[in-house]
């Protein structure tokens, strides 16, 4: 049976669930750290739900399944925690809430007291009749479930007799109908799982903590000043209606519990009842006594109770409703009910369930003591982490189901550590931040130049008579001039509108492929091309390529052969060329021919000044 549950988008991870559980049923997962409940070991005990803070911890609710069942007109019968009796302080009569229960759709209302009084009554025969063995009373379904699951040794100890809950059910289903469903109202969590474990005539239906009770009235809308005074249906309880307090199922079974003669001692609260059953396994013949044993404050303070009130608050307004009860009891009714239901079968057995781990080795206990801050064989204990002591702890993170953050002083010591640690590299980031800025500086003064170098290249570029244009290496124009865009026609000078420079358009896309395969040479070879004639259109374009950055810049400056300064401008070069190179042959035969070299060379200069002249004009 599954019966707390947890919202991870809602959890904080403090692990406070996994210190209140006395079983540690909660741990965490390996992955991400969330606390996961192993439902195997939960005792529905309810100490993970008020401890955590954003009340991402919750109990699995039957109230949806119990308003299908109200509504689907089926007979129901509710029968009713005498614990009631000290939650609603604020319903001044008690007929006023049976009767707030019976508008819910509750065909039949009957207090849980009187199941109280037999089972009671069979607790008086069981303990009085001492043949040696000494008893854990098993009225509280927490208990039950711890026995089962830590102490599965002394299952045979525990009371062979049912809780007041299950004895109420088969009285209902014997007085009324078999079939009939019934609800439990309660303060206990555990109550669900104990729930499940009946078929026929003690089978319960639903379990609906007093929360839930609340919640269903506020859902249909049922107030106390809405309503008429009702009581219990019978057969009405008698002293088991003190059974909210922890002592009361003694004073109904009439047990003695006087510190010299008594044989049964009441025990209740969490580490008091842990205490008990670990003393008891070792010593229950030197204890000597039978225990009534209750996990929290009696039934007053369940986990499914709400905080209206304090204990005490509580302890009296039960002890009025009996003392009000008992004005008009009408006793010898009761005997004959009692006498009526004296044969039903009111005996249960236990299953040895054994959740316990494997103790850990000692040598890796030891080694995570030690890593703790803890001395080797301390066994002291602050108990904040939710274990009895130190060594405890160590074995539960050996088993997997602790971590060491749990531990307050190794956590504090661990945020002082990092404390320390942030503060130094704090210091080192100062420094590596100022050493930054510096280099911040720098480069913002290196970036202004370069920009100044860019704009000034720009500026260059744009104002070149040649058509000139870079690209990068996927073909794609990083800059180009006008005389680049003229060049390329009238759709060029259309996109150059739109986009200008023709930034980012593909090279392929405007030029052809004798001209594009150039630049993609030089990008790969890293091979400059100059002074290369192409063919375009119906222009003759000198070419000349270089590789501005190996294998990823490459700029090209075209020139129109056709235009007439550009024509003569080359003539005097490709002139002067021809000169050059003629004059290294005349070097060469010179010291042949003599005189007859500076004859040519005076020619030669004649004709280049002559072009000169004619390009001035």
């Amino acid at each position: 049976m599954k019966i707390i549950q947890i919202d991870h988008d809602l959890c904080t991870r403090s692990y406070a669930c996994i210190r209140a559980c006395p079983v540690k049923a909660i741990s965490t997962e390996s992955k991400n750290g969330y606390p996961v409940v192993n439902h195997k070991r939960c005792i529905g005990c309810g100490s993970c739900l008020p401890v955590c803070a954003t009340n991402a911890v919750s109990h699995f609710s039957d109230l949806d399944q119990v308003v299908k069942m109200l509504e689907s007109g089926d007979a129901l019968a509710a029968i009713v925690d005498p614990t009631i009796s000290g939650e609603f302080p604020d319903i001044t009569d008690y007929r006023k809430f049976v009767e707030m229960i019976r508008r819910l759709g509750f065909r039949y209302v009957n207090e849980v007291s009187f199941g109280v009084d037999l089972v009671a009554r069979r607790y008086h025969q069981l303990l009085s009749n001492f043949k040696g063995k000494y008893y854990l009373m098993a009225n509280c379904p927490s208990l039950v479930s711890y026995v089962e699951k830590f102490f599965p040794e002394l299952t045979d100890n525990l009371a062979p007799l049912v809780t007041p809950m299950t004895a109420t059910a088969m009285v209902v289903r014997k007085r009324l109908e078999d079939e009939m469903k019934v609800v439990y109202i309660g303060p206990c969590l555990s109550a669900k799982h104990e729930a499940g474990l009946y078929e026929g005539p003690g089978r319960v239906d639903a379990v609906l903590t007093f929360k839930e009770l609340r919640a269903l009235f506020k859902r249909f809308n049922i107030t106390e000043a809405k309503v008429e005074y009702s009581d219990f249906d019978p057969p009405i309880g008698y002293l088991g209606a003190l059974y909210p307090i922890s002592q009361g199922i003694l004073q109904a079974a009439g047990l003695d519990e006087s510190l010299l003669d008594g044989k049964v001692l009441t025990v209740e609260g969490k580490n008091n009842m842990l205490e008990l059953v670990d003393e008891f396994s070792e010593q229950a013949e030197f204890l000597k006594k039978h225990f009534n044993i209750f996990y929290h404050s009696g039934c007053l303070m369940g986990p499914g109770t709400s905080e209206r009130s304090g204990k005490y608050l509580r302890h009296t307004m039960v002890v009025d409703y009996v003392h009000k009860r008992l004005k008009s009891f009408d006793k010898k009714q009761w005997e004959k009910e009692m006498a009526a239901y004296q044969d039903m079968k009111l005996d249960r057995s236990f299953v040895q369930d054994d959740q316990r781990l494997p103790d850990p080795d000692p040598d890796q206990v030891e080694e995570i003591l030690k890593s703790l801050g803890k001395k080797v064989g301390d066994n002291a204990a602050c108990t904040a982490c939710g274990f009895r002591n130190c060594r405890d702890f160590a074995r539960s993170i050996s088993q997997g189901i602790s971590k060491p953050e749990m531990c307050m002083n190794y956590s504090i010591k661990n945020k002082q550590d990092y404390i320390r640690t942030l503060k130094n590299n704090n210091e080192k980031l100062k420094k590596q931040q100022d050493n930054l800025l510096d280099k911040e500086r720098s480069l913002a003064e290196e970036n202004q130049k370069l920009k100044q170098r860019s704009d000034t290249t720009s500026a260059l570029l744009k104002n070149l008579p040649s058509a000139a244009v870079i690209v990068d290496d996927k073909l794609r124009v990083i800059e180009s001039n006008d005389s680049f865009i003229k060049v390329l026609g009238e759709d060029a000078e259309m996109i150059n509108e739109v986009i200008p420079g023709l930034v980012g358009a593909d090279l392929k896309t405007l030029l052809p492929y004798n001209l594009y395969n150039l630049f993609n040479y030089v990008l790969e070879n890293d091979e400059n091309i100059t002074g290369k004639d192409v063919q375009h259109d119906e222009r003759l374009l000198n070419v000349s390529i270089y590789s501005l950055k190996p294998n990823k810049i490459v700029g090209g400056v075209f020139r129109d052969m056709y235009v007439a300064e550009v024509r003569q401008e080359e003539i005097i070069n490709r002139v002067t060329e021809v000169i050059d190179e003629n004059l290294k042959m005349v070097q060469q035969i010179a010291f042949s021919l003599g005189e007859g070299a500076s004859t040519t060379e005076k020619m030669l200069n004649s004709i280049i000044e002559t072009f000169r002249k004619t390009k001035k004009d």
